[in-house]
């Protein structure tokens, strides 16, 4: 009887292994909980989702060991050379639950160190020792909000390019929950029209600890910045706390501006869809607000 020595995988043998198990976990967990609204995706993320599915099915079909080895080194190079928005989207799919409710603890640690590592600033479902009621939820279309006394829908954009586009949602009849965003027209900065601009509106009254120390928490509430993500499209926005609502009867957890809204592509006619949301740590005041280019 001869005895044939098992030949040792090669380090290229195991990076295959260990690569074409990770993406069919991904693959799965993609089709499960996007496949049936891939339709309703922006067309470049619907080329990146099929796209991204062919290149493991590719990967999880190859014939032979030699065959594998090849295409799991070209698909390593195929994933690391993904442009940023794709790669998010991707990675969101891991911990992302297919469902749109409260996130647990776990859930919340992996999304924010990702978008802690995607974003290059520290985001988290905590901050001083203060949270929300979730940090998953459905956002819906808000008006924008008077800046001063005195401001109109006329004098309210800087552009005649975003009256044209943000003009038809009108103005609240109501002042947002910390008043005027400045004492008067003379007197705003630019980081008060940026406040107003991207503003979001969340469920402040429904925070733990909320009705047992108002006054404190809504200082620690009023402008403060939040990354809000749409993980559909990759689309991330810094945006602050300038009202709170909306009301539970609604369905909704937040609401956004109407710049906000249209950037993370949440006004396909319902205006409302899921979106991730958590404090950014920026003690200093140096993350600005709007649109994020991430890495």
């Amino acid at each position: 009887m001869f005895f044939f020595k098992k030949k040792k995988k090669s380090q290229y043998e195991e990076l295959a292994k260990k690569w074409t198990e990770r993406h069919q976990k991904i693959q799965e967990n993609l089709w499960y909980k996007h496949g049936g609204i891939l339709h309703n995706l922006t067309e470049h993320s619907r080329q990146f989702a099929v796209g991204s599915l062919a290149g493991i099915t590719l990967l999880l079909s190859s014939p032979s060991p030699l065959h594998s080895t090849t295409t799991a080194v070209a698909n390593v190079k195929t994933f690391r050379d993904l442009d940023s928005t794709s790669s998010l989207i991707l990675d969101l799919t891991q911990y992302v639950p297919p469902e749109v409710r409260p996130l647990t603890p776990n859930e919340e640690s992996q999304i924010t160190q990702l978008l802690t590592s995607k974003m290059g600033f520290v985001v988290t479902a905590e901050l001083q020792g203060k949270r929300l009621n979730r940090s998953y939820g459905y956002i819906g279309q808000e008006q924008n909000l008077y800046r001063y006394p005195g401001d109109n829908i006329y004098t309210h954009f800087d552009t005649e390019e975003d009256a044209q586009k943000y003009a038809k949602y009108g103005i609240a009849p109501g002042l947002g929950a910390w008043g005027y965003f400045a004492p008067s027209q003379s007197q705003m900065t630019e980081e008060d029209n940026l406040r107003e601009k991207y503003y979001i509106a969340v469920q402040t009254f429904l925070a733990p600890g909320y009705n047992e120390n108002v006054r404190e928490m809504n200082a620690f509430f009023k402008y403060r910045k939040m990354l809000v993500v749409n993980p559909e499209n990759g689309k991330a926005i810094v945006a602050d706390i300038g009202d709170a609502g909306p009301g539970e009867f609604t369905g909704k957890s937040l609401g956004g501006s109407p710049e906000v809204m249209n950037y993370l592509e949440r006004v396909d006619g319902a205006a409302k869809g899921p979106v991730l949301y958590f404090f950014i740590d920026d003690p200093d005041n140096k993350i600005p607000l709007g649109p994020v280019q991430y890495k």
